[in-house]
């Protein structure tokens, strides 16, 4: 799009110079009306019976009860270990199916590796499951098959497939196409090329989709595990918050969780930096 410059001279002599296009003065317009709908909002909200001051205490002396003296009550810790290696077993689960598919998918999606037709359908297929959120896909099954953990993992495996599809098969184009030439020139085949070439140089970024995708989906189970029936450490987040009311029961679960995603990143790290 062809950029814009329009120079203004000021009173005092100074010289304003502003450049942009079209598509910057349509973003800008679009944030200030968004500032501007917010700020009437807060004006227009009907604030009746609310009293700002009780309000904020009680969310302060709430988040100090659930974050300061997080503890279990309604279950023991050999329970929630035993949950939190529930919603840890949907999310590897979904991701390792999911990763394994996509590999050939993603093959088969790649500009370099494939036929044109065939990249592009597989392409628009994934689009298409990839717009609709994860979420959505689980409880799209959960109404299908069934509310439980099978619901979940499919909905979960739908998504991740389409995922990892998109990420692999850029990946996949990224390699350097004299490679790619060299072996074919030697007479190899497909399967060759794969093994010998994709897969030596695209491993650290399979890795690395995976094992984002695997803490989106471990997210994902535990969010599910309340609203598909999946179980889990989510199942027990709903209820303590749900039906007990517990604070300290919630702000346990919540550093149990956070304490997972940061294992999970230390992990991702570690394998990287021993074995790629």
């Amino acid at each position: 799009m062809e950029a814009v410059t329009s120079i203004k001279r000021k009173r005092n002599g100074c010289i304003m110079i502003k450049a942009g296009n079209h598509a910057d003065r349509v973003m800008s317009m679009t944030i200030a009306a968004l500032f501007a709908l917010t700020i009437t909002a807060f004006f227009v909200f009907d604030y009746t019976g609310l009293e700002w001051k009780t309000a904020i205490l009680g969310t302060l002396s709430n988040l100090k009860t659930m974050f300061l003296a997080p503890q279990l009550n309604s279950v023991g810790l050999p329970e929630a270990i035993h949950q939190v290696a529930i919603t840890l077993g949907l999310a590897t689960l979904a991701t390792v199916i999911g990763a394994v598919i996509a590999f050939f998918l993603g093959l088969l999606a790649a500009d370099n590796l494939s036929n044109n037709w065939v990249s592009k359908t597989i392409r628009t297929f994934v689009a298409f499951i990839r717009a609709v959120p994860t979420v959505l896909w689980v409880l799209i099954f959960a109404i299908a098959a069934g509310l439980g953990s099978e619901a979940a993992v499919i909905g979960m495996l739908f998504h991740s497939i389409a995922y990892l599809v998109k990420a692999f098969s850029e990946s996949f184009e990224e390699i350097d196409e004299g490679v790619i030439e060299a072996l074919r020139s030697t007479g190899s085949s497909w399967w060759h090329v794969v093994i010998h070439a994709v897969i030596p140089s695209t491993s650290t970024y399979l890795l690395s989709w995976t094992f984002l995708r695997f803490e989106i989906n471990f997210s994902v189970a535990v969010a599910m595990g309340a609203a598909a029936g999946a179980g889990g450490i989510g199942y027990e987040l709903f209820m303590a918050s749900g039906f007990y009311f517990d604070l300290n029961e919630v702000g346990f679960i919540t550093y149990a969780i956070l304490a997972i995603a940061i294992l999970l990143e230390l992990l991702s790290t570690k394998l990287k930096k021993q074995y790629l």
